[in-house]
């Protein structure tokens, strides 16, 4: 028998679709099969108190909280793997690319969960690109707010919750406090920075 088969899985969508918790369901999955696993969440997403991949619908397991790439490299690189699991992977950017590929071709299966759209609807990067690489990918919708159809898009709500007023800040990170899931017909773009 070979060297472990490394994979890339991409799970993406538009908030509230069920990323994180799709990507909480394989890592359970790969804990009751007794894999070797590492789950890493960026460090920006403090949303459920550092060190914690969390659902809007409560489910956790604890992570590494990381801000770069080589933080991740370094996680990766503690112990052989037969998982990695990112979650909030759009915000380590384009420098994710080569690592996960690097680890995909060294027998880690990665698991990468982001946002696929920014607020002004354009894809965000990195996740398109390793869309393009993985050997799987699973793309969710929401519910829309407005109709309750199927929803690609997120936009955020101003504070007082004018549904149409928007902030262009990609990195700010929140629930349905400041975001809304829209369908294609609801949806109504924030201005490109």
């Amino acid at each position: 028998m070979g060297p472990r088969q490394g994979r890339l899985q991409v799970v993406t969508g538009p908030m509230f679709a069920g990323k994180s918790e799709e990507l909480l369901r394989r890592v359970r999955r790969a804990q009751l099969a007794g894999l070797h696993l590492e789950v890493v969440n960026h460090a920006l997403d403090e949303r459920h108190g550092a060190g914690a991949v969390a659902s809007h619908v409560g489910l956790s397991v604890p992570s590494h909280a990381a801000g770069d790439v080589d933080t991740i490299r370094r996680i990766a690189g503690q112990r052989p793997l037969d998982l990695l699991a990112i979650d909030e992977a759009q915000f380590f950017g384009a420098d994710l690319v080569p690592v996960v590929d690097e680890l995909a071709a060294g027998g880690t299966t990665v698991v990468v969960a982001g946002l696929c759209v920014m607020l002004d609807g354009r894809p965000f990067a990195p996740i398109p690109e390793l869309m393009a690489l993985a050997e799987d990918v699973t793309k969710l919708t929401a519910v829309c707010t407005v109709c309750g159809a199927d929803a690609a898009f997120h936009q955020r709500t101003a504070p007082g919750g004018a549904a149409n007023a928007h902030v262009a800040s990609a990195a700010f990170i929140g629930g349905s406090e400041a975001y809304q899931a829209r369908c294609r017909r609801h949806f109504r773009p924030a201005p490109a920075e």
